[in-house]
């Protein structure tokens, strides 16, 4: 063994314990080896900072912004929505659907964010249902693993091993090539979840989540004993309210009618429309309106301004939370609007935002409060956009913004443009299949297009990119380079090889498959695939078969992670939000694994033969 290859050896080994761990940042240690590598003279510059260079990289930022594209549209939670209504009270139905919907979304964005997106859906099902929120997460960790086995973009390990192969000069996966075996997996994995996970998950407790203990907008709907006073009135064709604003009309001062917002026809749908004192109403907009007034003198105002009465689903527009958000705020000493009344502070006018609750004392106010004097201490219930709330808390000289209800966490900023989120997403899947241009300018031109089409704007696209795990892939990369520049993966290919001689290349498969799930227990499935492909198509090589079924296999085993919570960010995400110990992934995960492999192993080489 040359000095180099120890070195490479002992740094690998390092990395390992440092990744498994958690002593020292991933991405931190991603650089440590980069920085590393060309001090030690192991690898040149260039060779040590070509992940920086790799298309596969900037596709996985894209994609991650594509991801985001479908959170801030709303397409993501209205899945949700649709599993919510579908499940009908059956756990067979509603497990099914889940994990069907996971894995369908998590095919074209990250399965760490579908499963973030749907932890507060699942609980959610949980609490409805009367179940334990144990039955329910373990299925949809597993979905979320599974999602990587879908299509090419779905996790960056099939990236990766696609990557090598063009490295080498042979032409990369297709988009669809992993996704037979990714569905055998996905429905052998409903079956277990059905007929195996009850035994293990039946007497899992009903562990309380974070985000369960937070208020939700309900809460101040009763607090403010706003019930009640929710109208939805559509302007008809002849209505004197058309072509007018809001600030001429004075509906306020003269029915103590508070306009929230406007539900207007956009995209070939209805959705929600914000108001300001200068917005214009159209024939057939239908008005969200706070009024504390009988019944009466809402007829009254229908009749004198054209409006018609129309049926209102949920409590005080609860059905719009995406889009329409409550919060607090709470008068301080010195502020400005104490002593003014609720129509002199012109809240609407200064922070975009209508006050429709008052509590003094702890008690809330009944009737108009227009013409009622604020005090100090008073706290005022407003309703709007959720991006004015947010921009509330930069008004600290007036009041102070309490913690925001637990609905802003599936806020949609962008609601009005899901079509043309659906759009770009299906163009870019069609643009990755018909093979037009390469995968990564595919990418680029639906990030373009979601911010041209205003589903993503900039800041929010730059937040959504995880550059821990871009970093991650970055630093690894190298490995490979160096591992080859030392003789390392020859003489590991050539130890693999004289090993398996005269077994069935089937062998092969399962040698590859144990030895990335057991790395895969101590790194992320993103550094496994990278130490693990170059070796595939080594072995290959010096085989003399495809590298085709091999690749394919180190890339399933990658995704693979179900044995423990710290396998993947997936199964950590749901460990507390399920009431989880270690030992339940290991007992749901490790039979689970075995039946994976043996999936891989037997249907692989039918679809990649050798």
């Amino acid at each position: 063994m040359s000095w180099e290859l120890f070195q490479v050896i002992g740094l690998l080994l390092v990395a390992v314990v440092l990744f498994a761990t958690g002593r020292v940042r991933m991405d931190v240690t991603a650089l440590l080896l980069v920085v590393f590598f060309v001090l030690s003279g192991l690898l040149t510059l260039p060779e040590a900072l070509v992940g920086f260079s790799d298309p596969n990289v900037i596709l996985i930022a894209a994609l991650f912004v594509v991801g985001e594209g479908l959170v801030r549209t709303g397409v993501a939670y209205s899945v949700g929505d649709w599993l919510l209504r579908a499940a009908n009270q059956s756990e067979t139905r509603m497990t099914t659907l889940l994990m069907l919907a996971v894995a369908g979304l998590g095919s074209v964005m990250s399965s760490t964010g579908v499963v973030a997106i749907f932890i507060p859906v699942a609980l959610s099902i949980a609490h409805r249902m009367h179940i334990p929120p144990g039955r329910i997460m373990m299925p949809l960790s597993f979905a979320g693993l599974i999602s990587g086995m879908m299509t090419l973009v779905a996790t960056p390990p099939n990236l990766i091993v696609s990557s090598e192969l063009e490295r080498h000069g042979l032409p990369g996966l297709d988009f669809f090539s992993v996704t037979p075996i990714g569905l055998l997996i996905l429905g052998v994995s409903i079956v277990y979840m059905r007929l195996v996970a009850p035994r293990f998950l039946s007497a899992k407790q009903d562990k309380r989540y974070d985000r369960q203990g937070r208020r939700k907008i309900q809460d101040l709907i009763r607090q403010y004993e706003l019930a009640g006073r929710a109208r939805r009135l559509q302007i008809k064709p002849d209505s004197p309210l058309i072509g007018k604003t809001l600030n001429e009309l004075q509906l306020r001062a003269r029915y103590g009618a508070n306009v929230i917002g406007v539900e207007r026809i956009h995209n070939f749908h209805r959705v929600f429309v914000g108001v300001s004192t200068l917005s214009e109403f159209k024939a057939g907009d239908v008005l969200l309106i706070d009024m504390a007034a009988p019944a009466e003198a809402v007829r009254h105002l229908c009749q004198i301004e054209g409006l018609q009465p129309l049926v209102l689903r949920g409590e005080y527009f609860s059905q719009h939370a995406r889009t329409i958000g409550m919060a607090e705020v709470s008068l301080i000493p010195d502020s400005r609007l104490i002593g003014k009344s609720v129509r002199e502070v012109e809240f609407r006018t200064h922070y975009g935002l209508n006050i429709v609750g008052v509590r003094r004392q702890g008690a809330p106010m009944s009737g108009c409060l227009t013409d009622e004097l604020l005090q100090l201490s008073d706290t005022l219930l407003v309703i709007g956009d959720w991006k004015q709330i947010r921009q509330l808390q930069h008004y600290k000289q007036d009041f102070l913004l309490f913690d925001l209800p637990a609905e802003v966490d599936e806020m949609a900023p962008a609601h009005s443009q899901a079509p043309y989120a659906l759009f770009c997403v299906g163009l870019m899947v069609v643009m990755m299949i018909a093979g037009w241009m390469p995968h990564v300018i595919a990418a680029l031109i639906t990030c373009l297009l979601l911010g041209l089409f205003r589903c993503i704007d900039m800041p929010s696209a730059y937040s959504s990119i995880q550059w821990p795990t871009l970093l991650l892939i970055v630093g690894v990369m190298p490995f490979a380079t160096a591992l080859q520049k030392s003789g390392g993966l020859s003489l590991l290919v050539d130890a693999m090889a004289s090993g398996l001689e005269g077994f069935a290349p089937h062998v092969m498969l399962l040698v590859l498959f144990v030895v990335c799930a057991v790395i895969g227990l101590f790194i992320s499935n993103t550094a496994t695939a990278l130490l693990m492909a170059p070796i595939a198509v080594a072995l290959a090589q010096q085989m003399a078969v495809s590298p085709y079924p091999l690749v394919v296999t180190v890339a399933i085993a990658a995704s693979a992670a179900f044995m423990t919570p710290v396998s993947s960010p997936v199964n950590t995400l749901v460990l507390h939000p399920g009431g989880y110990q270690f030992s339940d992934f290991v007992r749901l995960g490790v039979p689970f694994t075995l039946l994976v492999l043996v999936l891989t192993v037997a249907v692989v080489p039918l679809l990649f033969p050798f």
